[in-house]
């Protein structure tokens, strides 16, 4: 290995080993390696043999080209948070690579999509209403009308000529991040860990589409602070992309007589969001904070609470105010399951490459980030059961 090789090696294996959140001990154990010899390899010292680099890979479940090939970090990227998060280098790596991948896929297949939204991006809305006036525009030019629900965000953005990755990162702090234009995107990332609710999944996807549409010159990928004002913004392009008002208004008057809690619960299951948007929408229409009165009654009605620690359930008004959805599954009444969420372009794209013989079987599972094992696994899964036009 030359020089530069070993330090792809060792950035590769120091941000692997932090992401699983091992010690260098723990990592070298599971190596069958001295800790000495560990260290060197994470310090660029040393040159693994072969099989040293299978049982790395092993250890930090990855694939040995993983170890081997320098991450490609998008340079248009919007990743933001106001906590120092430890794993942001191995997420953006993560995207990079995926990303990247993708964008080869569609190359090699010519099934580039052009970006539907493109005219949004470039002369976004102005004015105090600007997320709510792009969020009309973009379901107008996506071809949903004024009433109709968004059933497939991930469908409905990836035809659209936005990517959409899904990432399972064991964090309750990162919940998204979006790359705004070529050469690896547009994209949105949505963390899809199984603690997070489906709904957050939903929600976040639609909220990076309005950072992409309204803060085209906000992606750096070296700043790291939240901006207030860009987040109102797009957590109202995603309240009302989700949610469109006149429907809103004509579903919630249908549930006249219903009891409150029901009506909150049917409106959010017909727009698949959380319950937390339908209250923050009808706390935009009547000035009245109604998640105190949701939480007792719901306990009262199912005898149980949302949150298993306190009662009355303890948001901000500030937190309700942003219109995000509940975070964590477990907080969510009624909530939707993971069939909800399914961004399965890329998936199609491999598979379409394999059969046609443009990628290899193990070019594919490297894409999808399977063992070789799982992707033969998954191949015998394919089958065609759309039925065949007859032949007169």
């Amino acid at each position: 290995m030359e020089r530069k090789d070993l330090l792809v090696l060792a950035t590769n294996l120091r941000r692997l080993r932090t992401a699983l959140g091992l010690t260098q001990v723990e990592a070298a154990k599971a190596s069958g390696l001295s800790r000495a010899a560990y260290r060197n390899l994470e310090a660029g010292k040393s040159e693994p043999r072969t099989s040293t680099l299978k049982n790395l890979a092993k250890a930090l479940d990855v694939g040995v080209p993983d170890l081997l090939v320098q991450a490609v970090i998008p340079e248009n990227v919007r990743f933001r948070s106001k906590k120092q998060l430890k794993l942001r280098e191995h997420i953006l790596s993560e995207a990079g690579r995926i990303l990247a991948d993708y964008s080869d896929l569609e190359e090699i297949l010519g099934e580039r999509h052009t970006f539907a939204l493109k005219p949004i991006q470039s002369t976004p809305p102005k004015g105090q209403s600007r997320g709510e006036a792009a969020a009309r525009k973009a379901r107008k030019l996506l071809g949903l009308d004024d009433k109709e629900p968004v059933r497939d965000v991930c469908g409905l953005l990836e035809a659209a000529g936005v990517k959409v990755v899904a990432l399972n990162i064991a964090s309750d702090t990162f919940f998204g991040m979006s790359v705004s234009s070529a050469p690896l995107g547009p994209a949105v990332v949505v963390n899809t860990w199984e603690r997070i609710s489906v709904e957050r999944w939903i929600f976040t996807a639609a909220h990076e589409l309005g950072h992409i549409l309204l803060h085209e010159f906000a992606y750096k990928k070296d700043k790291t602070n939240e901006d207030d004002r860009e987040e109102r913004e797009a957590n109202e392009f995603a309240s009302y992309f989700l949610v469109p008002a006149d429907s809103f208004a004509k579903e919630w008057k249908e549930t006249y007589g219903a009891p409150f809690v029901e009506r909150v619960l049917k409106l959010k299951r017909m727009f698949r969001v959380s319950y937390k948007t339908i209250l923050y929408r009808l706390h935009e229409e009547t000035g009245e904070a109604l998640w105190l009165v949701f939480h007792k009654q719901y306990h009262l009605r199912y005898g149980r609470r949302l949150d298993n620690h306190r009662e009355p359930y303890p948001m901000t008004e500030d937190a309700f105010k942003s219109g995000f959805p509940a975070a964590m599954r477990s907080e969510e009444p009624d909530y939707l399951s993971r069939s909800d969420f399914v961004a399965d372009r890329r998936f199609r794209l491999v598979r379409k490459a394999i059969e046609e013989e443009k990628i290899s079987l193990a070019r594919g599972a490297e894409i999808l980030g399977l063992p070789l094992r799982k992707m033969r696994e998954l191949t015998k899964t394919w089958i065609d059961v759309w039925p065949k036009k007859k032949s007169k």
